[in-house]
């Protein structure tokens, strides 16, 4: 099987309130969605090179939370969590998401639309997330959350390709 090029997820802008991602990885759905759900998955690929992921808590049911918690190699620790909205595995989730690190973010958490389809044993990830203003859409951005969301997508497509059988 042809590997996916490490970066190659696509992030756009499609208005001032979103941030697009797409990202095709060389394993199907199923696999993909188990990463993307499993916390001791998401422990292996969530901080990509940034830090060490702590803690991760899963409750995957429609009303059931998330929580995700990572010592940045710089020695901080980073913290999101959020509640599960809609749950069709493998398909599709949707969920809320709120960094810990903003004063009252529980306010106005963001809110991200994941859909998966499979082709040919391949798997293209579409991340919608929908924020409350132009201002937390590129303050988001401004984090450089693209980098990590890069690299962890890649230690994402590598756990999810070695679960295949050969």
């Amino acid at each position: 099987m042809a590997t996916t090029a490490k970066g190659s997820a696509v992030l756009t802008l499609p208005s001032d309130t979103e941030i697009l991602v797409t990202r095709e990885f060389n394993a199907p759905r199923h696999l993909v969605w188990k990463v993307l759900t499993e916390p001791d998955l998401i422990k292996r690929w969530w901080a990509g090179q940034r830090g060490t992921v702590t803690d991760v808590a899963v409750d995957l049911r429609v009303g059931g939370t998330w929580r995700y918690v990572m010592t940045a190699n710089e020695g901080f620790e980073v913290a999101f969590h959020g509640e599960y909205r809609e749950i069709e595995a493998p398909e599709r989730m949707t969920h809320t998401e709120v960094f810990e690190g903003m004063p009252d973010g529980d306010s106005e958490p963001s809110l991200n639309h994941y859909t998966l389809t499979e082709q040919d044993g391949r798997t293209t990830l579409t991340v919608r997330t929908i924020v409350s203003s132009k201002e937390v859409r590129d303050a988001i951005i401004a984090t450089g959350m693209e980098g990590g969301m890069q690299e962890a997508y890649d230690l994402l497509e590598e756990l999810a390709a070695g679960l295949a059988p050969a």
